[in-house]
């Protein structure tokens, strides 16, 4: 047996052979997808669209309003003379003594009726221990009066004041009554 020659000749109808003619030129005429062309251009900021306004709780913009424009509370309390009994000063015993101060609001905040003078040191002499800050505007200069009662027994005795903010912090100069019981 002879062995047969490979014929690398397909045999297709004419019509294939020109399908696959056809297809061929289509495919070579198909657009070629190219990327475009990088270029050079200065980049340009587009701003957002602005955004439809939307109304504002006349309380938020308040509290805003507020908060932006209230500075920091800064509490002090400047002693400035004392207007009635002198430290060191003679009294009678079981006398009645109505002590003034001169003081300055040197702060930023108004003192109100949640601010107080409490005692820090000493006997308190027949006042109360707590007693309401006079109401002053700040930069306002004002008189503190407490009504002490010296006590019956002859010496030196020194009671000592601080003023107190709302939230308990004391602040300013301490004031005092120094006096000396014959």
């Amino acid at each position: 047996m002879t062995p047969k020659k490979f014929n690398a000749r397909l045999k297709l109808p004419r019509v294939w052979w020109g399908v696959a003619f056809l297809l061929l030129v289509l495919a070579g005429c198909r657009p070629v997808l190219r990327p475009p062309p990088v270029t050079a251009t200065p980049q340009t900021y587009r701003p957002a669209p602005p955004v439809a306004a939307t109304a504002t709780p006349a309380v938020e913009a308040a509290a805003l309003s507020q908060a932006l424009s209230t500075p920091v509370c800064i509490d002090n309390l400047t002693f400035l003379a004392d207007a009635t009994i002198p430290d060191g000063s003679e009294v009678e015993p079981n006398s009645t003594m109505d002590k003034r101060w001169e003081v300055k609001n040197s702060g930023n905040c108004n003192w109100d009726e949640r601010y107080r003078l409490r005692l820090i040191a000493g006997p308190a002499m027949g006042a109360a221990q707590e007693q309401a800050l006079y109401p002053a505007r700040s930069g306002a200069q004002v008189t503190i009066r407490i009504v002490f009662q010296a006590p019956a027994e002859a010496g030196s005795y020194r009671s000592a004041w601080q003023a107190y903010n709302p939230d308990g912090q004391p602040f300013g100069d301490p004031i005092f009554i120094d006096i000396r019981v014959k």
